[in-house]
């Protein structure tokens, strides 16, 4: 084992998983970039990733709502992180809920590498119900960021993404033609 596989102890550096959830419009790609950009001036080696559907705002990189922009790789399936992320010391992966069921067996396995592997993603859908593989995802990390967007009917905390157009399709890639976030009272109407 080469000595940059060790902390100063002269055990094998283990890596984590930390995992940015939350509703539309509450900051976890804004949080993501933050973050990688940390690992990046700290001269890490970084790799970013986000699904190759997500074309929002830019084909290949990972962009938030207020336009804060990081590089990264579009790929179809999780499977190809493992490939991709060779010698890599942090692995950034965007829209985690548009991933197949297989991103937490990946992560776990970059984790045992060593890697940091920083995971941002929707945690419940448009119904309130758990999305893809980040409920599993929150499960094996190490660390959880829940945040919260402000309600758009009442101004409080919001955790929910409310759908506002006519569409019934679980991934509906939209922006606020197409979702607000609300807090638990307004969202279930109380």
């Amino acid at each position: 084992m080469l000595f940059s596989e060790h902390n100063f102890s002269g055990r094998r550096s283990i890596g984590s998983i930390e995992v940015i959830c939350g509703s539309m419009f509450s900051g976890k790609t804004e949080e993501l970039i933050r973050r990688l950009k940390r690992a990046q001036f700290a001269k890490l080696p970084v790799e970013i990733f986000k699904p190759a559907i997500d074309i929002r705002y830019d084909e290949q990189a990972v962009v938030s709502h207020d336009s804060n922009s990081i590089p990264s790789t579009p790929i179809s399936h999780s499977s190809a992180i493992l490939l991709l992320s060779a010698d890599t010391k942090v692995v950034g992966i965007d829209e985690a809920q548009f991933f197949d069921d297989e991103l937490p067996n990946v992560c776990v396995q970059l984790a045992n590498r060593g890697v940091r592997v920083i995971v941002a993603g929707l945690d419940m859908d448009y119904k309130g119900l758990p999305f893809g593989p980040v409920p599993a995802l929150m499960a094996v990390a190490e660390h959880v960021t829940k945040v919260h967007a402000v309600c758009v009917q009442c101004g409080a905390p919001a955790n929910y993404s409310y759908r506002i157009t006519a569409n019934d399709n679980r991934v509906l890639l939209g922006e606020k033609d197409s979702y607000e976030p609300r807090c638990r009272a307004c969202y279930f109407h109380i």
